[in-house]
């Protein structure tokens, strides 16, 4: 016959197991959706950069110049594809995108910027809009507000 205190404490360990394997569980995802936020937040317009330069670099002008929204039949008011061919033809100097890598990337309000680095030390800083996904240059390296402002404190010290 068991006796009546052979059991005590059984029950508040079982509980304290439970209770702190919830606690881990709802921790961990908390954390995977987190990282998983940070990770995927800008992947649409990563890739979007990432499909402009192969186009690029697979020299279908054509098509990489929609990505900026436009079209040969239609060009742009502003940026018409003898200046797009000007400013990425096989006869300037950020033609040769093979060798470009993407240095920074930053996270802004209303799309992304990504900072190109050329072999010869070159830059260019490319802004993909989040609701369209159009590519265009940025003048600014950093995120600015309306006025003009650096939003990212962060940046000013990371560049």
């Amino acid at each position: 016959m068991t006796g009546f205190l052979d059991t005590y404490g059984q029950e508040e360990a079982r509980r304290e197991r439970r209770i702190r394997r919830w606690v881990g569980g709802i921790v961990a995802a908390l954390l995977v959706g987190f990282l998983g936020y940070w990770y995927f937040h800008d992947f649409r317009e990563k890739r979007q950069v990432a499909l402009f330069l192969r186009l690029v670099a697979e020299k279908k002008y054509e098509d990489a110049y929609r990505l900026w929204g436009c079209d040969p039949a239609r060009p742009c008011r502003d940026y018409n594809m003898e200046k797009f061919l000007e400013d990425w033809g096989p006869k300037s100097p950020y033609g040769d995108v093979a060798r470009a890598h993407v240095r920074r990337s930053r996270s802004c309000e209303d799309g992304v910027i990504q900072i190109l680095q050329f072999p010869q030390g070159n830059e260019v800083f490319l802004y993909v809009d989040r609701k369209d996904r159009h590519i265009s240059y940025s003048p600014f390296g950093y995120c600015v507000d309306a006025s003009g402002r650096n939003v990212n404190l962060i940046d000013i010290f990371f560049r």
